[in-house]
């Protein structure tokens, strides 16, 4: 399912953009003081909350929406609490009125505008990727070193020479750089990035790279997120065949130790006191046994 509803970038991108790469400071207001884990949740919300939007729905109840976004409903109300009174109690929450208020306390108000380094296999894929669009960042420049690459037209956008990066970024004025290069090159296009005055980039490259402090670099590395899967898959297999283990064991019937109480001979029987009574009896000096 994908969103229908006029993307916030769109609007963005319409409008003047802000030479500084900055929104409005209400967004950062917002949003400064929320946690990164509730940040990632805001975003899930936001998606379902536009699914919502584009179905006409107008109400939902905190126990609804957390079902959509997989959460439980506390989570979801404590989540929400970061941007003030949203809901109203015994009613629930207005959908459109929400979604816009997730849409300012992401930054996603104004909408961002996207250069892309690199244009292989991975940012052919990125660049035509229809999802950022709908969530409000659009692509507005794409970049590479290779002659036979430059020129092409990948998306609706013709590939510019990364050599130009510093003057283009002047004229595209990006809030947004991605960076999908060969390893050996990241570090060089950051630095060339963080000149040009980007303070957000996200790197599709495993090396750890170095930036001053006031720009956020975010690594996807998606060789570390397959290991994780796998440590993941791993670990509930461990688990199920920790649970099956314990069923087995659970069925098996218990068996008691010690002599088994078979039936008594007759000897045995006669020789026994009867039932009721108690034998008193003492062994003498020559260890014959005596009745009392």
């Amino acid at each position: 399912m994908t969103e229908q509803h006029p993307a916030p970038g769109v609007r963005g991108v319409s409008a003047a953009p802000r030479s500084d790469g900055l929104h409005s400071t209400k967004s950062l207001h917002a949003a400064k003081d929320i946690p990164q884990a509730t940040v990632s949740r805001l975003a899930t919300y936001l998606r379902v909350l536009s699914i919502m939007v584009d179905e006409g729905t107008l109400i939902v109840s905190s126990e609804e929406l957390a079902a959509a976004a997989g959460v439980g409903s506390a989570k979801l109300r404590k989540d929400l609490s970061f941007l003030g009174p949203n809901g109203v109690r015994g009613v629930g929450y207005d959908v459109s009125r929400l979604r816009d208020r997730i849409e300012t306390a992401l930054g996603l108000d104004q909408g961002h505008r996207v250069v892309l380094v690199g244009v292989g296999n991975l940012g052919r894929a990125l660049a035509g990727y229809g999802g950022f669009g709908r969530r409000g960042f659009a692509m507005v420049g794409l970049f590479d070193t290779a002659p036979g690459v430059v020129g092409t037209v990948v998306s609706e956008l013709e590939v510019r020479d990364a050599g130009a990066l510093l003057a283009a970024c002047i004229e595209l004025q990006p809030t947004i750089a991605v960076i999908a290069v060969p390893d050996e090159a990241a570090q060089n296009v950051c630095d060339r990035l963080v000149e040009a005055g980007l303070r957000c980039i996200l790197s599709f490259t495993p090396v750890e790279l170095e930036a001053p402090d006031h720009v956020e670099v975010r690594r996807v590395d998606l060789a570390v997120e397959m290991q994780m899967l796998s440590f993941r898959s791993a670990r509930n297999a461990e688990i199920v065949d920790a649970e099956a283990a314990t069923a087995n064991q659970s069925r098996v019937p218990s068996t008691r130790l010690g002599r088994s109480r078979g039936p008594r001979s007759a000897a045995t029987a006669a020789s026994a006191p009867a039932q009721g009574t108690v034998a008193n009896t003492t062994t003498n000096s020559k260890g014959s046994v005596v009745r009392q």
